[in-house]
């Protein structure tokens, strides 16, 4: 069976926890699509280069879950030669036997435009800056403006921006608790099934 899942959302709205319960609750791969762009940007150098020559065993450095990784995604992802050498490597995951679940900023939009279930899960900038400063630590003011100068550069980019498929279901998880956004994601999907 060839069924996609496409999970999008801005930082901290808990895209990553709703989509791997997903995948998990119907047996699917799952992958972080952000974590090819964070180990693009992690390797440094000339990203082009790293995004065309990226390996799986890239996706498991221990350094992919930190806020420096994370801007230095945001930064290689406005890059069109970055995104294009991304691109078939995620459309071929989403499409293969088995089911998929993807999350990410564009996989709704772009990537699997396709998919048979779209999510766009969301949460205020304050709620997102505060989950990401329990992760990491830190001045929680410079946390938010972190996360406000992200969402601002990932809702801007030319190429790809943030915002939810047309025919996404929004999911916002300001004041919904984890058990309730994955089960609401779940009905979802097992509905469509």
């Amino acid at each position: 069976m060839i069924f996609t899942v496409a999970i999008d959302g801005p930082a901290a709205a808990g895209k990553g926890t709703i989509s791997r319960a997903v995948a998990a609750e119907f047996g699917f791969a799952h992958l972080d699509t952000g974590l090819l762009y964070r180990a693009v940007g992690a390797l440094g150098g000339d990203p082009i280069a790293a995004a065309r020559a990226l390996s799986p065993d890239d996706l498991q450095r221990d350094d992919l879950r930190t806020l420096e990784a994370g801007q230095a995604a945001s930064r290689v992802a406005v890059i069109p030669e970055v995104r294009a050498a991304l691109l078939d490597f995620q459309r071929r995951f989403a499409r293969a036997e088995g089911g998929a679940v993807l999350d990410g900023r564009d996989i709704g939009t772009v990537i699997c435009p396709e998919a048979e279930v779209k999510l766009y899960v969301t949460a205020s900038a304050e709620v997102r800056a505060h989950r990401r400063w329990l992760e990491v630590g830190g001045d929680a003011a410079r946390v938010l403006a972190e996360v406000i100068e992200r969402d601002a550069r990932d809702m801007g980019r030319a190429d790809a921006p943030l915002r939810p498929a047309e025919d996404a279901t929004v999911i916002d998880t300001s004041t919904l608790g984890t058990a309730d956004a994955i089960a609401r994601a779940c009905s979802l999907v097992r509905a469509a099934l």
